[in-house]
This record gives structure tokens, C-alpha cells and sequence, in this order.
């Protein structure tokens, strides 16, 4: 019996030692704790954001708006989702607080929260986002001394003032300004119940990030305010009969980078929830002089301009007046999708010829914007010119799925719809945003390496704790030989190509063009100019794709150059650097022109018979001209006319000629020296047989001999011995080369013989 009663003693005994442990525990962690309520009248969650300097550039704080102006769903929409006994509890709901506990518990989780709106109150102005126990206890003084000093529509009214809606709206009025352009006593249910939904992880439920994530919670909040008795079944199907916004309201003073700023915000803490950080000071890369030359762009459509920053990979300048979205890229496509890559892939050099002929691709006929040449040209031409045919040739021959690979390394994603060669010119759904490109051919600038841009440099919270630093993260796409051809390629587009307004700047830049339209007109026009340090970026369109009158090489052109000289008007930016693994190599300008292959100049050649150009030294020409150090030419042709051997030389400009004459053993040389067409031997014997023999020349040089037929002069009376082999025609007498007919040699005795 003494050991039963032991047991039931020490049974009641822990829970009390427990209890009383735990009560000590709350005295001493709460012991200094105070409702301080001037915290109430200024809540201190709010943004400030300040320039690269670190100049304030806005705060965008909470703006208070009185419960008492509020319709009464607006506080019953918060009230049924975040806290149904709220009117019941002294600030503490005690049987949520147990639930949340068991739960927590048994689930191993520990992820239910139990915050009653006063709890969350607290929070969001006296306390830290930390999730500790000691936080907690704190909490829970706080909010039940809060209860006894302040009614329930006070409470009600400085927690909605303080909370998080995310992309940087603080409070109820600022998020009902932002998300629906009106006050926050304007309200309707169904706009009331999408603000309750999102406060629990309002960038996850933005409307503008996940639609219909956002329509499901707002029709849970709907149902519990139906089964709490603030709506009946009739009000509740209506409300969730009203579409979301689709985009933010119009800023009554419009900044596209700061919307930049706050989009990248809710990028960065996708699950932020009101009272995580209180104060959030946002340093960014913004630079305001800069600025204000973009805000001056010329312009009778919408536009987007930018200047991004390669050392710091950011973004410091942005005007828009249509945000950033997603347009097709036109030809702006080409050198990040098919000429780059086609290199990196040795499948082209910056010569290589193309035939810019009209091509059936399966049943996709390209065509080029003034109509096939039907000539070769090489592949500098066809990038600077922007010329269509032979971007798809390359594409074709690259394969669709490498080319997007690429682009996938620069963050820029081809769905699979777009996968068709039309992807070359720019044929997409939706396309890519000025940023997202500008980022892309910032590798071309940084020698091979994507990194993405960021206008927020970091982010601290009110004490100065770092949350987030921008740091360069950064991937290899294309080697540094590919981009040193590619920068010598654009920088030919900015000279003598579609982008040559920009050659008027006094210093080299690399610069594409890009115009997208339909049979209607034009609907993108684009220009992209850089310089190792910065990228300069310019859209210009309609939102409605309704038709504009530029093209990328008209304003969009005289934009970029606009900028890019403000931006270097005290200093030229640094050249673009040397490649080692780069070569200028001379190759055959005949072969090239008449047979559209590249070989390697004859190292004897003449320089007036080479053309030049950048190799990688990887991946040079293999084949070798030797038309001067091993000279060779046709056979000419060797005819018999009035008692004369003629000799038809084939045309050149370098070449001397040694010819032989052979005659019973005997040898002479009958010529030697330039070209001429005809070579005439008349010292002749009647009744011989002659062979020559002719050597084609370059100085030093001597080519492969070219033995001719040999000829017979015929008697002035009798027939020839070799009749046979002779073919009559006036008075001439011709015999044939190996390389051609007797009828066709006649023709070249119609004219004069030297």
C-alpha cells in the first residue's frame, strides 16, 4: 500500500514540479516585457528602398485606414479565416492553442500555428519573426495585456494596418491600392475575402503568380465566412462568381524600376508572411542621372529600355510603359540561338559561305525581308545583315533541340510548342522578356558566362541583419573564342550592318537589331548594344500588337545609341579583350568567289588574292590553296591557221608561261613571260611534226608541265599522214585539246590572234 501511495505522490507530484518550472520559466522570460503603445499608433512594417548610392528613394509604408470607415466584411473576412473566436478570447484562444500543440505533437511537424489576430498584432510590431519558444511566451504576455487595454475593433483595426500582402504592400489600404486601385472602405466581399486569402503566404497567393492557388483559398474564405453567419449562400455565390485581377492597378506615379524592385522582393521570399522582418531596407543598383536619360526615350508606342551592368551583373537603369513583358525576340534570337552555338559546335566559322537561296523545309519556306538574294554570302554578312535564309540553314543543320538547349543555359526556356526551325526568327507563343535577353547577350560581353541580373543588391531588416545578398552566380554557355568572334561579327552589324546608326560612337560596340510583325505591320522592333562593361536594351511595341511605324534598326537604333553615348560621355568603355586560341588567317579568295569553299591562302599568293578573316585555332580550314607555289591551269587549247601553231592560254592575272617546243629532238623555248591568249608559232616547217609543252609560272615557282597534242604541219600539196586526226574548216586546220572539241575551239579564231 506504501509503495501504491509512492506512486500515485510522485504521478500528481511531476505535473505540479512540471507546472511550476514552467511558470517560472514564463516570470523570468517575460519579466522585462512591456506593451509599449506607441507601437500601435506607427507600425514600422514598411520597405525602404534606397539608390546605388545609398540615397532613400521611397518608403513604401502603411498607410492607415480606420476600421471604422471599413465595411463590416472586411473584418469579418480576416476574422473567419485568421481567428472565428476573436470577439470571444482575452487574446489567447486557448483551445486552438492545444489543438495546434496536439498536432504538433503526434504529426511531428510543428508546423500548425495557433496566432489569434491579436497574437499576430504583437508580433507584427514588438516582436521578431523568430520562431522561438521564449518569443512565444513574450507574445502571449503582450497580447493578453493588449486585450485589456484596447477594444476589439482598435485591435481589429491596427492588425489589418500592419500586415503583409506582398509585392511590397503594407496594410490594407496600400494592398487594396495596389491589388484593386481603390480605398480600402470601397471594398466589395469578394475583394475583402482575396485580401484575407493571400496574408498567409502572400506571395504564394499573389493572383499575379498563381491564380488559381488565389481563387481556391479566396472561396475558402468565402465558405467560412458563410458558415460563421457573416454571409448567407446567396452573397457567398456571388462573390466567388468575381474574377481576380490579373495584373497590379496603375501606379499613380509609375516607375518600372521599382516595380522591378518589388517584384524581385517577392521573388526572394516567396513565403513571407506579416511581422517576419518589420523594417525592410531594399539597397538596390538603381542610378537616378541614368534613369532619366531612359525616361526621355522617343517614342509613339510603348516601350521598355534598360542598362544593365556586366561587372555587377545588374540592372541600374529600367523604363517601361508596359512593365517587361513577354514578347516574341524577332531576329534578336539569332545570335544566342543558332550562330553562337553553330560555332561552339565547329559547325560554321565567321566564313563560312551560305547560300542564300529560298529553301523548303518540310513545308517551311522562309523568306528574307527583301526577298532571296540567290547569292552565297558568308556568315558575317548574313548575322550583320540580319539575313533570314541562312540563320534557318544554320539552325536546320544545328538541330532544334541543341540551339534551345543553349538558350536553357541562359535561363531562357523554349517550350515545346515553339520547337519548330521558325524558332529562328524569333517564332514564339510569347517569347522572352527585355531583361531575360539582355542577360543573354551580356555573355557574349563576359567572355562566355551567364549570370543573371538583380536590381536589389541586398536586403537587411530593421537591426541590420543581412537577409539577402546578390552575389554572381554564373554558369559557362559558349567558350571565349566563340565570343570574341561573336563581338567581331556584331561590332561589323553596329558598322556597315542593320544596327549601323551606332557607328557614329567614337569607340567599338557590338550591336543586333530585331523587327517581328504580320501581315498588318510591324508589332517588335528591338535593338541590343553593349560593350564589356554595360548592356543597352530597347523594345519598342504596342500591348495590343496593333501595328507601329520603326523598325530595330530605325528608333529603337537611334535610342540605343542615345544612351550609350550618355552613358560614356566623360569616359569610352574598355576594348574588347584579345583571344589567344583566336587566329586572322588569309584563305583563297578565287576558290572562295567562284567555288564557295574556304582554303587556306597559298603562302605565295599575292595579297590582292586573299581574303581574311577570324578563325578559332580548334577548328581552322583543313584544305590548303596551292595555285602560286604549285601553279597549274587547264590544257590549252592548240590549233593549226594559215601555217601558224596557235596556242589558246586559259585566263590568269599572276601566272607567267614557259612554252616548249619539241621537234626531232630538239628543244626550244618559243615563249616566256606574261599571259597573253594567244601564243603563235611561226617558225614552222611544213611536213613536221611539232609537241609543245607549257609551264604555267609564279616568280619562283614553276607548276606541273602540260603536254599539248602533238601537231603536224600539213604540206602545201598531198594529203597529211595523219588526215585522219585533222578536221578541216576554211583554211584552218585544228587539233583538238583533251579538253574541249574542235567546234569549240573555232570560236576562239574569230576574233584577232596576237
Amino acid at each position: 500500500m506504501k509503495r501504491v501511495l509512492t506512486i500515485a505522490a510522485a504521478a500528481l507530484g511531476l505535473p505540479l514540479v512540471a507546472l511550476l518550472a514552467m511558470t517560472l520559466y514564463y516570470i523570468g522570460v517575460t519579466a522585462n516585457v512591456r506593451l509599449d503603445m506607441k507601437k500601435l499608433a506607427t507600425p514600422p512594417a514598411y520597405v525602404r528602398i534606397f539608390d546605388a548610392e545609398g540615397e532613400e528613394l521611397s518608403a513604401a509604408a502603411a498607410v492607415n485606414a480606420c476600421s471604422k470607415e471599413l465595411p463590416a466584411h472586411v473584418g469579418q473576412a480576416f476574422i473567419a479565416v485568421e481567428d472565428k473566436r476573436f470577439y470571444s478570447h482575452h487574446g489567447i484562444d486557448t483551445r486552438r492553442m492545444f489543438a495546434a500543440l496536439f498536432k504538433n505533437i503526434t504529426t511531428f511537424s510543428f508546423q500548425e500555428g495557433a496566432s489569434t489576430i491579436t497574437q499576430q498584432l504583437i508580433k507584427n510590431t514588438h516582436l521578431s519573426g523568430e520562431k522561438t519558444i521564449k518569443r512565444k511566451l513574450k507574445e502571449i504576455k503582450l497580447a493578453r495585456a493588449l486585450e485589456k487595454r484596447c477594444t476589439k475593433e482598435n485591435i481589429l483595426s491596427h492588425y489589418l494596418n500592419s500586415i503583409y500582402f506582398g509585392h511590397s504592400a503594407f496594410g490594407i489600404e496600400n494592398a487594396s491600392q495596389f491589388y484593386f486601385g481603390k480605398c480600402a472602405a470601397e471594398l466589395d466581399v469578394a475583394e475583402s475575402a482575396m485580401l484575407a486569402a493571400i496574408v498567409c503566404s502572400p506571395n504564394r497567393y499573389s493572383p499575379f503568380r498563381d491564380a488559381q492557388r488565389c481563387r481556391d483559398r479566396r472561396d475558402l474564405v468565402l465558405s467560412l465566412m458563410q458558415q460563421q453567419g457573416f454571409l448567407d449562400e446567396e452573397e457567398k455565390a456571388a462573390a466567388a462568381q468575381t474574377p481576380l485581377p490579373v495584373s497590379p492597378a496603375p501606379a499613380k506615379t509609375p516607375n518600372a524600376y521599382l516595380a522591378q524592385v518589388q517584384t524581385e522582393l517577392a521573388d526572394l521570399f516567396p513565403d513571407a508572411r506579416s511581422g517576419d522582418w518589420g523594417e525592410l531596407k531594399v539597397y538596390t543598383y538603381y542610378q537616378p542621372r541614368l534613369q532619366e536619360t531612359l525616361d526621355a526615350t522617343a517614342h509613339d508606342s510603348d516601350f521598355c529600355a534598360l542598362v544593365r551592368d556586366n561587372d555587377n551583373n545588374a540592372i541600374v537603369a529600367l523604363a517601361a510603359t508596359a512593365g517587361t513583358p513577354l514578347r516574341s525576340p524577332a531576329s534578336l534570337i539569332k545570335p544566342l540561338l543558332v550562330f553562337a552555338p553553330a560555332l561552339e559546335e565547329n559547325l560554321i566559322s565567321p566564313a563560312t559561305p551560305v547560300a542564300d537561296v529560298q529553301t523548303d523545309f518540310g513545308g517551311y519556306c522562309p523568306d528574307d525581308y527583301g526577298g532571296a538574294s540567290g547569292a552565297y554570302m558568308s556568315v558575317r554578312h548574313a548575322l550583320a545583315h540580319s539575313v533570314n535564309i541562312p540563320a534557318v540553314k544554320i539552325f536546320n543543320e544545328l538541330g532544334i533541340a541543341r540551339g534551345a538547349g543553349y538558350l536553357a543555359n541562359m535561363q531562357l526556356h523554349v517550350p515545346e510548342d515553339d520547337r519548330s526551325l521558325a524558332l529562328a526568327l524569333g517564332g514564339m507563343k510569347y517569347g522572352f522578356s527585355l531583361p531575360a535577353l539582355a542577360d543573354g547577350y551580356a555573355v557574349f560581353a563576359r567572355g562566355g558566362t551567364f549570370a543573371p541580373s538583380s536590381v536589389i543588391a541586398r536586403v537587411t531588416d530593421g537591426t541590420g541583419n543581412v537577409l539577402y545578398e546578390h552575389y554572381g552566380r554564373t554558369r559557362r554557355v559558349f567558350s571565349e573564342d566563340v565570343c570574341f568572334l561573336m563581338n567581331d561579327m556584331l561590332q561589323t552589324a553596329a558598322t556597315e550592318g542593320t544596327a549601323k546608326r551606332l557607328r557614329a560612337l567614337p569607340f567599338p560596340v557590338c550591336a543586333k537589331t530585331g523587327t517581328a510583325g504580320t501581315d498588318s505591320g510591324n508589332t517588335d522592333a528591338y535593338c541590343i548594344g553593349y560593350t564589356p562593361k554595360h548592356v543597352v536594351a530597347v523594345w519598342m511595341g504596342n500591348a495590343d500588337y496593333t501595328p507601329i511605324r520603326t523598325t530595330g534598326g530605325g528608333l529603337p537604333a537611334n535610342e540605343t545609341l542615345r544612351i550609350l553615348q550618355t552613358l560614356y560621355q566623360t569616359d569610352a568603355p574598355s576594348a574588347f579583350p584579345a583571344c589567344d586560341t583566336v587566329a586572322k588567317l588569309a584563305f583563297d579568295k578565287e576558290s572562295y568567289e567562284r567555288d564557295h569553299a574556304v582554303l587556306l591562302a597559298d603562302p605565295a599568293a599575292p595579297p590582292a588574292t586573299t581574303l581574311t578573316e577570324y578563325f578559332r585555332t580548334s577548328f581552322p580550314p583543313t584544305a590548303k590553296s596551292k595555285r602560286f607555289s604549285e601553279p597549274s591551269i587547264p590544257t590549252p587549247e592548240i590549233a593549226l591557221k594559215n601555217g601558224s601553231v596557235q596556242i589558246v592560254l586559259c585566263q590568269t592575272e599572276y601566272y607567267d608561261y614557259e612554252i616548249i617546243r619539241e621537234n626531232r629532238g630538239k628543244i626550244t623555248t618559243i615563249y616566256s613571260g606574261k599571259y597573253r591568249q594567244i601564243i603563235c608559232d611561226n617558225s614552222i616547217t611544213a611536213g613536221e611534226r611539232y609537241t609543245y609543252t607549257v609551264i604555267p609560272k609564279y616568280k619562283q615557282y614553276s607548276g606541273k608541265p602540260v603536254k599539248l597534242p602533238s601537231v603536224t604541219v600539213p604540206k602545201a600539196d598531198g594529203i597529211p599522214q595523219d588526215w585522219w586526226r585533222v578536221q578541216r574548216s576554211g583554211n584552218s586546220s585544228i587539233v583538238p585539246s583533251a579538253s574541249a572539241t574542235s567546234a569549240s575551239t573555232s570560236s576562239f579564231f574569230s576574233s584577232s590572234s596576237i
